[in-house]
């Protein structure tokens, strides 16, 4: 499976260190497809329904019929062997939002 930015997958992000968000989840890949067609490894923001409204570093979304967030204080590089379903896309706002979000907090594009 070639993972496309702004897809969501199930991804099994077992086993973890610390405070790091663990189980099998859905992820956002945020890595750019060009990377994700010859690397092994994507870059992702897993979804979490523990919503937490008052911190900035989250994005509040829709996902499978569900409210979630988009933990962006979570980014992580994960094998694409993790990878376990393909689910939806996010929402080009949602992926605008994104961006933004990423852009602010880590100044990249």
């Amino acid at each position: 499976m070639i993972p496309v930015r702004y897809g969501i997958y199930l991804a099994a992000l077992d086993p973890t260190v610390g405070r790091e968000i663990a189980k099998t989840r859905p992820v956002v890949v945020v890595s750019m497809d060009a990377m994700n067609r010859h690397a092994e490894n994507v870059v992702v923001c897993p979804l979490t329904t523990k919503l937490q409204p008052t911190w900035r570093s989250r994005i509040q979304v829709r996902s499978a019929g569900k409210s979630a967030e988009i933990a962006v204080d979570q980014i992580r590089t994960i094998s694409t062997l993790r990878l376990v379903k393909k689910g939806d896309v996010l929402a080009a706002a949602d992926a605008s939002r994104l961006r933004e979000l990423i852009v602010e907090m880590y100044g990249l594009p």
